[in-house]
């Protein structure tokens, strides 16, 4: 990997990269062979990493941690560096386009049998001539993960999206990534619920506004748990500063 303009958020690593600033590291690591994990970090994640040593340890190892929530954003902006959200799903769509003009392939793991289906649909739909090696559905158990691990090696694909959730999919690839000899594995958590159209993402103007996270909550108000690490967040960063 090239050099990486690393800052912190709560002591965990964070990239202080636009989207080409990604894609650049990413094109390193995929021409380079050299694994790269990718981790989009939010205010939940970042609080599970403080709670969490080994989940720490997976964003501290990872080769590439953008900033995807709002939280991590206004965290990064508070201690001076003016970065902007890096959203997975759109790291995600971009990443495609490159593969596709790059000729790399790609194998998507995980949701739900109709959601992967979906989700595959739409990226052949949108991206052609990607060179698509592979897919399966995230609904595999213990006694079955190694069947999933033959396939992805015999795809050998550059880029491997992941979605099982987080932190699953997290330990997941910081587990078998080198093993899979992928160059490229993101955690793409809920992305392949809106690629197959299950999840619709915020207007515009509220991604703009860094407030996706509350049209989310106002279509799921079951996860106000969750939302709940954001006041955390910003009172463990308030705390840290002081």
């Amino acid at each position: 990997m090239a050099e990486r303009p690393l800052a912190q958020v709560l002591g965990l690593p964070v990239d202080a990269v636009d989207m080409a600033g990604a894609l650049s590291l990413l094109r390193t690591a995929i021409e380079t062979h050299r694994p790269a994990q990718v981790v989009t970090l939010n205010a939940e994640m970042a609080m599970l990493g403080l709670a969490d040593p080994a989940f720490r340890t997976v964003v501290e190892n990872a080769g590439l941690v953008v900033p995807d929530g709002a939280g991590v954003v206004w965290a990064l902006r508070r201690g001076g560096q003016p970065v902007g959200r890096l959203p997975g799903i759109e790291l995600t769509q971009a990443l495609l386009g490159l593969a596709e003009s790059e000729g790399w392939g790609v194998y998507v793991l995980g949701a739900s049998p109709e959601v992967n289906a979906g989700a595959v649909a739409e990226i052949v739909r949108r991206h052609p001539r990607l060179r698509l090696v592979g897919a399966r559905d995230g609904y595999f158990t213990a006694e079955t993960e190694d069947v999933i691990l033959s396939s992805i090696r015999s795809a050998a694909p550059d880029i491997l999206l992941v979605a099982l959730g987080v932190p699953r999919q997290e330990h997941w690839i910081a587990q078998h990534q080198e093993a899979l000899g992928v160059s490229v594995a993101i955690g793409v958590g809920g992305s392949l619920d809106v690629l197959a159209g299950k999840v619709q993402r915020a207007p515009v103007l509220m991604q703009r506004l860094n407030l996706e996270w509350l049209y989310r909550l106002l279509k799921e108000p079951w996860r106000w748990r969750r939302m709940m690490a954001l006041p955390r967040f910003v009172g463990a960063v308030l705390k840290e500063r002081r």
